[in-house]
């Protein structure tokens, strides 16, 4: 259970933080959460075959590789999807 609770919390941090870099605002609870856990696989899978490093638990060193997933989900998002004319 606590596993869990660690993960949303990293998701939450990590989301919102990578939201602020790539789109200069946070997508709510909810949006950071899964912006974040699914940084953090990202993140995890990059640390581990550049550094051997790993995503374990609620450290400094798991929310930074969990933001630099989620800024390169983010960064790969916007260059999918078709930006919206400002009128």
């Amino acid at each position: 259970m606590l596993h869990i609770i660690a993960w949303l919390i990293v998701g939450l941090i990590a989301g919102w933080i990578a939201g602020k870099l790539v789109d200069g605002h946070g997508f709510g609870i909810l949006g950071d959460m899964v912006v974040g856990i699914i940084g953090a696989f990202i993140g995890g899978f990059i640390g581990t075959a550049l550094f051997g490093w790993t995503v374990t638990g609620l450290n400094l060193g798991t929310i930074i590789l969990s933001v630099i997933g989620a800024v390169i989900l983010l960064t790969i998002i916007k260059a999918v999807t078709p930006q919206r004319a400002h009128i």
